[in-house]
């Protein structure tokens, strides 16, 4: 297993006292969310499969408040922090994972696929390395747009050995794109520990070889990880090079809630509990004078109710019709500009399978049509000449 880093921010360094104290109230927020959506699993509120954060909550926020609001985040499906961290309401994440309508995906999208355009969170990838090639795109229109923004991808250490990390790091680098790739790597792809499952354990240099320089933080350290990854986007930015960052993390929970946790100790995640950031860096303001201990106290308290308050509208939010499950399936109208979602260039839509018994008059009189519905079988319009093709040539 990869050794463990150091706790690595000196007291000194420690953020302005507001920002101190937002850092842990969001890591605390993350956290009761965290535990309750496990226990309203339990209980049967949520369905499908259910990805905890627990002990990953320095990784989340540090490397998101580096971020700016015109950035772009993409993660995997283990998201609800990184949705919360980017601002999104916690009533609407919750009522997700119920899979109600006043959720953030109107309760289509569940635990794995979270997704907020307003926070440019674009979204949980249940497809292990999925979205990588996406923050690519992200980050290839902002850089074709001439903005001035970057994109974060976060991904699990098991990811790194997709075939579609490396062709991303490739083209990354290749056009020079303003983004960084962030392994989260918790020491286990699922429950095959790192050095089972990569050949190569230094995770920051997977991307060396492709032309994408990596760096390292102490992903149990919030004020590390902001540090690492705030130089890491700006070098994306200002210098169109794509980085990758290593945060060296850790779950205390399973890959999922149905993890039984059979290949690790009890006694190896209480060594890593040791390092529990909400715990860590809350003594670290206590003992700077910032925060009382009453203070934290109350703080965590009045997370505990926002989280009640959470769960309570999940709850008396109403689940999707019936009717609705036809909704956002299909392009339609003037939505999308272009025939292929609503044949425009007949008298009457119609569907594609019914054009070889449709009259030639009730179909559009093109070549390009022509050729794509077979020529002249069944009525169709007659498929274009040489001539024909050689003028479009020509044209």
């Amino acid at each position: 297993m990869t050794e463990r880093v150091a706790p690595s921010t000196d007291p000194s360094e420690l953020p302005e006292p507001d920002v101190a104290i937002e850092w842990l109230r969001t890591m605390m927020l993350i956290r009761r969310f965290e535990e309750r959506a496990g226990e309203m699993y339990a209980k049967a509120k949520v369905g499908g499969f259910l990805h905890l954060a627990i002990g990953e909550e320095a990784t989340i926020v540090g490397s998101t408040r580096a971020l700016r609001d015109q950035d772009y985040l993409i993660s995997t499906y283990r998201s609800h922090g990184h949705a919360l961290a980017r601002g999104s309401d916690p009533d609407r994440v919750m009522a997700e994972l119920f899979g109600r309508v006043d959720g953030l995906c109107r309760g289509r999208g569940g635990s794995m696929h979270m997704f907020d355009l307003e926070k440019r969170f674009m979204g949980g990838y249940g497809i292990v390395g999925g979205n990588l090639p996406l923050a690519a795109g992200f980050a290839l229109a902002s850089d074709y747009l001439g903005l001035d923004e970057a994109t974060l991808c976060q991904f699990g250490d098991g990811a790194s050995n997709q075939g579609t990390f490396g062709e991303t790091m490739n083209l990354a680098a290749l056009w020079s794109l303003p983004v960084v790739f962030m392994i989260t790597n918790n020491q286990f792809g699922m429950g095959t520990a790192l050095e089972r499952h990569s050949a190569v354990t230094d995770l920051l240099r997977k991307g060396e070889g492709f032309g994408v320089p990596g760096m390292r933080c102490d992903g149990m350290d919030i004020a590390d990880t902001y540090k690492v990854t705030t130089e890491a986007l700006k070098i994306a930015r200002e210098e169109r090079q794509p980085v990758l960052v290593e945060a060296v993390t850790y779950r205390f929970r399973g890959h999922s809630m149905a993890d039984p946790e059979e290949y690790r100790t009890k006694e190896q995640v209480d060594e890593w509990r040791k390092r529990d950031p909400l715990a860590v860096f809350g003594d670290q303001l206590v003992q700077a004078g910032i925060l009382g201990e009453d203070e934290r106290e109350t703080m965590d308290r009045e997370t505990v109710e926002r989280i009640d308050q959470a769960v309570a509208f999940a709850d008396a939010s109403p689940h999707p019709s019936p009717n609705d499950l036809y909704d956002d399936i299909y392009v339609l109208g003037d939505q999308v500009r272009g025939w292929y979602s609503v044949d425009e260039r007949t008298p009457t839509p119609h569907r594609g399978e019914d054009e070889h018994g449709m009259d030639r008059a009730d179909l559009p009189q093109s070549a390009e049509h022509a050729e794509a519905s077979g020529g002249d079988d069944g009525g169709g319009a007659a498929a274009p000449t040489p001539t024909d093709d050689a003028q479009r040539d020509e044209d």
